[in-house]
Parts: structure tokens; C-alpha cells; sequence
């Protein structure tokens, strides 16, 4: 089990796989106001930055659960360099239906609602690991601009203009499926250049390493095209945040 190989290239380097800076992160742990013991759960919990990070800062326990063998075994790696393996666990495995046996204060998908198919089957899954009056963490896209037609929503590595939508629409959505939003800390774009920029050296060092690999082509080509595409849509157009909702 495992992802795309070429995600596991792109961001071989990467401690947070989505455009939030470490700032950020330490912000929204914060704003969540979390306390030592507060047990958290992270599905799709990439190389376990945000739950590493919070249980140094805040003492939290948690589990993370990840498809990626190279961002799971990262992760454990990051538990032992900032001394807390003993509080967090990272599995890997398949997050799409995970329940933990344990309820948790914090159920999060962030930059992963794949896992339930959606964001509402996302909050659904999650509420099933929570304990009552948690909060659920939910990661997602949302359009800054309107792209003006689908070309340019492409660009931005979406199908249609459709698959996202604005920042008010995206919050009013919360709201209908019976959520209050109770924070949120959004991306900026010097958020989405450290996520997007840091794919690009990181292409080149392994090309350089593997100029024969069956991904080469792949890599290359994807080294070429990207700055200029990230630049003109994705940095113009797209948004990314981190919604904290409480069901009502």
C-alpha cells in the first residue's frame, strides 16, 4: 500500500505536505487552545509535522494514520528528533474508514478529504473517532479568484471551475451540513511558494541522482512546466485552509 510514486519524489523533502508554513501550524494550535493530554487524531498525517509539532508545544497524544511508507516512516523519524515517540503513533495504512477505538478531542483530514469520498463524508467518518463536543479539523481548497472558465481552472489542477468553491460559499457549506465554524487559519501565498517552490529542487537533486529511473521523463517534464503554471494560476487563484468545526 502505498501512493504515487511521484508524490513520494515531489515531496521527499517536504515536513508538511499541504501550503501551511510551520507558523501557521504552531497558530492554529494555538487557536484550537489544546491542552496536555488532549488526545488528537490525523488521517492522512503525511510526515506527522502537525502532530509532532503539537506535542512538543502542547503536549498533546495523538495517532496518525498515512497511505505514504516513506512520509509514515518520516513521521516517526520526526517523533524521536523532537522527543515525543513516547506520545504519538504513526501508522501506516489506509485512512478511508479509519475509526479509532479511542475517542479523540480532535479528528483531522487536513488536505485529505479523499478519505470520505468528500468533505461531508469526510466530517461523517471523522465524528466517528470523536468524543462528544470534539472538534473536527477539515483541510481544503477554496477559489481566492474566480477562475473566469475552466482552462484556467485546470491550470490550477482542478477539473472544472466547480470543484471548489469561494471562501464564503465554502464556510456557508459548513453551515448546511449542521457545522459551526469556530476557527480557521488560512494559507498565504508565501505558504503555497514553500510547498510548491520546495517540489522544484528537490525534482532536480533526484534527477540528477536518477537520470535513468522509469520516472525520469515524468519528473522532468513536470520540472519544466511547473513554476510557470504554479505562477500564473494556481498562486493567483486558489486558496487553502484549515476549518475548525463543531457540530451543533
Amino acid at each position: 500500500m502505498d501512493i504515487p510514486r511521484i508524490f513520494n519524489i515531489t515531496e521527499s523533502a517536504h515536513r508538511i505536505h499541504n501550503p501551511i508554513t510551520p507558523e501557521k501550524l504552531a497558530t492554529l494550535g494555538a487557536a484550537l487552545r489544546l491542552e496536555a493530554g488532549n488526545r488528537v487524531l490525523d488521517l492522512g498525517s503525511g510526515s506527522g509535522e502537525m502532530l509532532c509539532s503539537w506535542a512538543r508545544d502542547h503536549g498533546i497524544v495523538g495517532t496518525g494514520v498515512d497511505m505514504s511508507q516513506l512520509f509514515t516512516k518520516q513521521a516517526k523519524l520526526r517523533a524521536v528528533e523532537l522527543g515525543v515517540a513516547d506520545r504519538v503513533a504513526f501508522i501506516h495504512g489506509d485512512a478511508v474508514g479509519y475509526v479509532s477505538a479511542e475517542k479523540a478531542g480532535v479528528a483531522a483530514g487536513v488536505g485529505a478529504t479523499w478519505i470520505g469520498g468528500g468533505v461531508a463524508g469526510t466530517i461523517e467518518l471523522l465524528e466517528r473517532s470523536l468524543r462528544r463536543g470534539g472538534i473536527i479539523l477539515i483541510g481544503e481548497p477554496y477559489w481566492r479568484r474566480l477562475p473566469p472558465t475552466d482552462e484556467v481552472a485546470t491550470g490550477c489542477l482542478a477539473r472544472a471551475v466547480s470543484d471548489f468553491l469561494t471562501l464564503p460559499d465554502l464556510l456557508a457549506s459548513f453551515r448546511r451540513l449542521g457545522c459551526d465554524v469556530v476557527e480557521m487559519v488560512l494559507a498565504d501565498q508565501d505558504g503555497w511558494d514553500r510547498y510548491e517552490a520546495a517540489k522544484w529542487l528537490t525534482m532536480r537533486r533526484w534527477l540528477e541522482a536518477n537520470p535513468d529511473d522509469e520516472l525520469a521523463q515524468d519528473v522532468r517534464g513536470k520540472l519544466t512546466s511547473e513554476p510557470e503554471r504554479y505562477a500564473t494560476y494556481t498562486r493567483e487563484y486558489l486558496g487553502w485552509g484549515v476549518f475548525a468545526l463543531m457540530r451543533r
